[in-house]
């Protein structure tokens, strides 16, 4: 029997999908990511104990064995830190890496901070930690893997031909740093060293898990609409963030996967530049800020608030086969009244329920609006204890969408959730 789970996001990312893994990483025994690295995070709430998360799997922290997949692209310094941080607090990761998943390096964090400056006004909103650059590698196949990191003359041979191309392109942006391949080298093959035993075909060990019927979750990372096709392009990142994005970056066949949950926050929320129609620049823009704590893990930049936009989430659920809705931070809407919901867009005229490929700025939101509600119970055990305003608000989502809403999330903490009975 095949027991696997896809947990995505369905807007720009932070939508609170560290806490519904956690949560489910219980009933799990691999919990895998498939895209991204290091500039997206994961906090976990673990009875008070915050953990911050970037590249490691959230489910090792239920000491469940994490998956960095082929799809990834994986900082070694940082990834060793992470490992080192959650040792020094007890818990000592179990993780598998892919040997195909690529390696940023130190000159793909210079040409991120470089393109970026040279864009000026029309930056991306890069994170600067090297992820775009390294996925550029990747499909110019001049990447380096993280097997290479495991053979000194192999990794060697591979920098011989790249250097010279990345220091001719820095000297283009006006960098002056020269890269020294020895340093290189030697700094990488002793990450190499240090990882040596984690590096492995984890496609092998997934596939054939799956046929022993072990529980597989799959951890999104970053949302939807910053998916490199089907995103707000070119404000997007580097990697394939919908669920067909977890076959790729993982090895595993669409066939394998039998559960797609997508997380909505209550509201949105965009971190960076680009378009986000329902933003709010005003006092209600920065209470759903403060309240919610809208600051992003791995930058800490305030994420830009707006009012729940249900054509993007429709957008996100056709491109990935959702399967259920896990609903985030409905406690954080507590106090607003009225509360609305973009249903529609307009533009010259006419209006559509179909998210934009371009030109995303001159459509005009037309929106629904709703009663809110004083407060929600401190601990809910059922859907039936929220109040008849929040479930109202639920269930107008569930029918626009088309899709059940099986977790609702009223608080951080996993004591602050409810699974929907039907």
């Amino acid at each position: 029997m095949i027991n696997t789970t896809m947990v995505i996001g369905t807007q720009w990312g932070d939508e609170g999908k560290g806490k519904i893994v956690d949560y489910l990483s219980r009933d799990a025994d691999y919990v895998v990511r498939f895209q991204g690295g290091n500039n997206a995070g994961h906090t976990i709430n673990v009875n008070g104990d915050i953990y911050k998360l970037h590249i490691i799997p959230s489910g090792v922290i239920q000491g469940k064995i994490g998956v960095i997949g082929n799809g990834c692209v994986v900082d070694p310094e940082v990834l060793i830190e992470e490992i080192n941080a959650l040792e020094e607090r007890g818990i000592k990761p179990r993780v598998l890496i892919s040997n195909r998943a690529h390696v940023i390096m130190p000159y793909h964090r210079l040409l991120d901070g470089a393109a970026e400056s040279y864009l000026g006004g029309k930056k991306i909103g890069t994170t600067k930690r090297g992820i775009g650059p390294c996925y550029s590698d990747k499909i110019a196949r001049l990447g380096i893997r993280m097997s290479d990191l495991l053979d000194r003359e192999q990794l060697k041979q591979r920098l011989d031909v790249i250097l010279p191309i990345k220091q001719s392109l820095l000297e283009v942006y006006g960098v002056k740093e020269k890269l020294n391949e020895k340093e290189i080298l030697d700094r990488y093959i002793e990450y190499g060293s240090q990882l040596r035993s984690f590096i492995v075909d984890t496609h092998i060990i997934l596939n054939q898990a799956i046929k022993e019927g072990r529980s597989i979750l799959f951890e999104g990372a970053q949302g939807v609409m910053l998916d490199i096709d089907f995103g707000t392009y070119p404000y997007t990142t580097s990697s394939h963030v919908i669920s067909g994005g977890g076959c790729i970056g993982t090895g595993v066949p669409p066939g394998f996967i039998n559960r797609v949950i997508g997380v909505m926050k209550a509201y949105t929320t965009r971190v960076g530049e680009g378009p986000l129609l329902t933003e709010l620049k005003n006092g209600i823009g920065r209470y759903l800020q403060e309240h919610g704590n809208e600051f992003g893990t791995t930058t800490s930049r305030p994420r830009r608030c707006g009012w729940l936009d249900l054509v993007v989430v429709k957008h996100a659920c056709i491109l990935s086969g959702l399967t259920e809705i896990a609903v985030t931070k409905l406690d954080v809407l507590t106090g607003l009244d009225p509360i609305k919901i973009c249903v529609r867009y307009s533009i010259g005229g006419k209006e559509t329920d179909v998210f934009p490929p371009y030109n995303v700025d001159k459509y005009v939101p037309i929106y629904k609006e709703f009663p809110g509600w004083d407060e929600l119970p401190s601990k809910p055990k059922d859907f039936n204890d929220l109040p008849r305003e929040a479930r109202d608000y639920l269930k107008f989502i569930e029918d626009y969408l088309g899709i059940p809403i099986n977790i609702v999330s009223t608080g951080p903490s996993r004591r602050e959730t409810i699974v929907v009975s039907r």
